[in-house]
């Protein structure tokens, strides 16, 4: 981390569990993002985060990627779905391909190790407003939405298949989805995905919608998610398919 001085206060008080095997790195941001308005556990390995989380629930994790024992790729995978935490994987390993794995194994976000401590609490609050829906946008649907045999049911955050089947949504997928389904038709710009999927995040770049675009696909199935989510060369993305709002 980088000089741990700030006057930034978050709007709310988040909980935040910050799982790092660096003992010296994991209290320097315990006791800046505490200094900062959250209230924070801090823990070194995957199964005292299990423990913390069976106690009381988390807002966001702050993940560090190369940890002993289970690492961070292994933990993300089994948190990935939209009733956990939202998370944030950090690590010394920067380079692009290594923020895609991260993104496609259903982290929401990605910082790269050493950081601008104020970038962190930035990425926090971003995931933290997401997630807790205190700003208007992607995700904070007050009722529900029909498509194709689907139903998003947004007060629970929950994908049902035309066979009723639970569709399981990382965070940023449920966002991205919600974008499409409040603007159905229009071409939507990454720009503009961006924007409804991560908020005020400063560094996400383009890669990542493409990245949770190919995921979201998967998820609502091959045969018929390149109708419902169109390419439009040299302009974005559009939902192809009507949309009720129940």
């Amino acid at each position: 981390m980088q000089d741990m001085t700030s006057t930034d206060v978050l709007d709310a008080r988040p909980n935040i569990l910050v799982v790092d095997d660096d003992g010296a790195l994991r209290e320097q941001i315990t006791e800046y993002l505490a200094a900062n308005g959250c209230d924070v556990e801090a823990v070194g390995d995957a199964p005292t985060m299990d423990a913390a989380m069976a106690r009381q629930p988390f807002d966001v994790i702050v993940l560090d990627l190369m940890m002993p024992g289970e690492d961070g790729l292994s933990v993300c995978r089994r948190l990935s779905a939209a009733s956990s935490p939202a998370i944030l994987m950090m690590s010394a390993l920067g380079d692009d391909v290594d923020r895609i794995i991260g993104l496609e194994v259903g982290a929401d976000d990605y910082l790269a190790k050493p950081c601008n401590p104020r970038e962190l609490l930035a990425r926090v609050r971003a995931l933290y407003r997401r997630r807790d829906g205190s700003r208007g946008g992607a995700g904070r649907l007050r009722g529900g939405y029909r498509f194709a045999g689907y139903v998003l049911d947004s007060a629970n955050h929950r994908l049902r298949d035309p066979n009723g089947v639970s569709v399981m949504l990382t965070r940023g997928e449920y966002a991205l989805l919600s974008a499409f389904l409040e603007r159905p038709g229009e071409v939507l710009s990454r720009d503009e995905l961006l924007d409804q999927t991560h908020n005020d995040d400063p560094d996400t770049f383009d890669r990542a919608i493409d990245v949770q675009i190919s995921r979201l696909r998967r998820k609502l199935g091959d045969s018929q998610s390149q109708e419902l989510i169109r390419t439009i060369r040299g302009a974005g993305y559009k939902f192809g398919a009507p949309v009720t709002r129940i």
